[in-house]
């Protein structure tokens, strides 16, 4: 299902992203992770599914999450504070990893594992889907490793202002059915364009309701 999320959870999401949202410490060792914090929540794609553009239209900032023209230049998880540093955001490097050493990959693929097998409190990874894609194996192979490691999982399509009516719709069917038995997905999916705020404010609202 797609769904909508009611009203009093998109006035908390806008309440919760009108304040700050700062910036805390790239980790690159999993002993550089900081304490646990109240809610934790992740964000991972391919290098090239628009993640710094949705990350800055979440959180209303225009360059907080670093933009390239070349993809998978985020080679670290990178954490973010908001709600007075209730809730970490934490944006994970672009699978793919294009341009990238194979033993660098080995070593940021190991590093993921750790912290989504290692954090109690991440409550949620949102995982960005090109809308005129779909899911690709190199995103059933993510999918794969969070239900193995039991962590719940969003989908949220990107890029949604490419795609005619119909062909959203058609996206999201087939996107329902590729999830349906999947044991750690979220059943809601997310019809997002970081170009046209579409889906922005429910994508705040999924996460306010992580704090409620």
């Amino acid at each position: 299902m797609s769904g909508t999320c009611d009203d009093g959870l998109i006035e908390k999401g806008r309440v919760l992203f009108a304040g700050p949202v700062e910036f805390l410490k790239g980790v690159a060792r999993i002993d550089q992770l900081p304490p646990a914090f109240e809610v934790e929540v992740a964000f991972a794609g391919r290098s090239n599914v628009g993640k710094s553009s949705l990350f800055n239209a979440l959180t209303g900032r225009k360059e907080l999450a670093r933009t390239s023209g070349t993809p998978g230049r985020t080679r670290e998880l990178n954490y973010f504070l908001a709600g007075g540093g209730r809730i970490a955001l934490v944006d994970m490097p672009g699978y793919g990893y294009a341009r990238a050493e194979r033993k660098l990959v080995k070593a940021w693929q190991a590093i993921i594992m750790a912290y989504l097998r290692g954090r109690p409190n991440l409550r949620r990874v949102f995982v960005l889907i090109d809308a005129r894609h779909g899911i690709k194996p190199i995103d059933a192979e993510t999918l794969d490793q969070l239900d193995e490691a039991a962590v719940n999982y969003q989908i949220v399509l990107t890029k949604a202002d490419k795609l005619k009516p119909e062909e959203c719709e058609a996206v999201l069917q087939k996107t329902q059915a590729a999830i349906a038995r999947r044991p750690a997905a979220y059943p809601r999916i997310l019809l997002t364009s970081a170009a046209k705020g579409r889906g922005i404010e429910e994508l705040r609202a999924e996460i306010a309701a992580l704090l409620a």
